[in-house]
């Protein structure tokens, strides 16, 4: 199995590229910050995983197209993409869309919106036949809570990039939201990341793609599926 991650210095990115370590899968993982993701390769494969890494900004198109074709290089065709890079400035709750600047707006659309459709757009010719794409996200994205100003604009606008992608798309392609998850964007508060990794486990290999393709699967979903 060959598996890209986005965003997989830390966080969720990190848990996910930990899960998908014990098994035979070949890991091509990327972020902006070298230092945490070599630690992290170290680590992987130390425990015996095969793993490729690149530092990519998921802003840049250029780096995602360079990704991507390292990852097929590497591992061959790719059977699952987590577009999971993002950012969110300011302190989670405490950022009003009026209140918000001009370059955090812009900056939380590029990486977290732009950034999922460049990783997918760049990997859609090197996707194995039946490959899946997740976009992890939150309630945030359709219930819109004060305080989340763009952050919650740019993870609906998200969204809507894996729906499109699903309907002209003859690959899975949807959104797994794990509900509110321990990491930096967050604030350390939420579920532990390793715990959520194995839902995102789940959502590439054993969710119906019906279920999966172009909608939103939760943590409700994952544990009725599961129990």
């Amino acid at each position: 199995m060959n598996v890209v991650i986005t965003g997989a210095s830390r966080g969720i990115g990190a848990a996910v590229a930990r899960r998908f370590a014990r098994e035979d899968a070949h890991l091509t993982l990327c972020a902006r910050d070298e230092e945490p993701l070599h630690e992290l390769a170290a680590e992987l494969i130390d425990a015996g995983a095969s793993v490729t890494t690149q530092r990519a900004d998921v802003r840049d198109e250029f780096d995602l197209e360079r990704l991507m074709e390292t990852a097929a290089r590497e591992g061959g065709p790719i059977d699952a993409l987590f577009a999971n890079a993002g950012v969110y400035h300011g302190d989670p709750g405490e950022t009003p869309l009026a209140e918000e600047s001009y370059t955090a707006f812009d900056d939380h659309l590029r990486t977290n919106a732009r950034g999922a459709f460049t990783a997918i757009r760049e990997a859609v010719p090197h996707l194995a036949e039946d490959a899946r794409v997740v976009v992890p996200s939150g309630g945030i994205a359709r219930d819109a809570l004060p305080g989340f100003g763009s952050y919650a604009v740019s993870k609906a606008a998200a969204e809507a990039v894996a729906r499109q992608f699903a309907a002209e798309l003859d690959r899975t392609v949807g959104v797994v939201d794990p509900g509110q998850v321990a990491t930096d964007l967050t604030g350390g508060g939420g579920r532990d990341p390793d715990e959520v990794a194995e839902m995102f486990h789940w959502a590439v290999t054993d969710a119906p793609a019906d279920e999966l393709d172009g909608d939103v699967v939760t943590l409700g979903d994952w544990k009725r599926a599961t129990r």
